[in-house]
């Protein structure tokens, strides 16, 4: 199996296949809308501002799972992330992350790429940066911010 071989819902609960992704940089993120992270939203905004022209795309995949911090529905969720960051990226369904219930896709990601906590994802923000053949290169921790990560975008672009 590879990234492509995976489809998700997205925020509007339509499947969508990984495929479409094909030849892109991927950055897969699971967010929340109630975290003290949830200001990395204007980061990753800016970056995908700066290089979606480029080939990136920032997938969002909100999760409750970390403290019930992504309470809202879908819906109020991307209308949250609409009003306050100007999110312009794709917008998923919410998922789990970890656990029985995890998204197949996450539990992929976690697969090819471990934390400190081994291959479960330790809060909200846990970013996964694919290079365009679907191969899953780096991890980068909640803390992480969007700037950090600039450099390495710009080097699989």
């Amino acid at each position: 199996m590879n990234i492509y071989d995976y489809q998700v819902k997205d925020s509007n609960g339509n499947m969508v296949s990984m495929k479409e992704y094909s030849g892109k940089v991927l950055l897969i993120i699971n967010t929340a809308t109630g975290c003290a992270f949830t200001p990395q939203y204007e980061g990753l905004q800016r970056l995908y501002d700066k290089y979606k022209d480029q080939g990136l795309e920032i997938l969002d995949f909100p999760c409750n799972q970390f403290g019930n911090q992504a309470p809202g529905t879908e819906e109020e969720i991307v209308d949250f992330c609409q009003l306050n960051y100007n999110v312009s990226f794709p917008m998923f369904s919410k998922i789990n992350v970890n656990g029985e219930n995890a998204e197949p896709l996450f539990k992929y990601l976690k697969s090819q790429q471990k934390g400190l906590l081994g291959k479960n994802i330790k809060w909200n923000f846990t970013k996964f940066l694919i290079d365009r053949k679907g191969n899953v290169i780096e991890r980068f921790a909640p803390t992480t911010e969007a700037e950090k990560i600039d450099a390495s975008i710009a080097n699989l672009l």
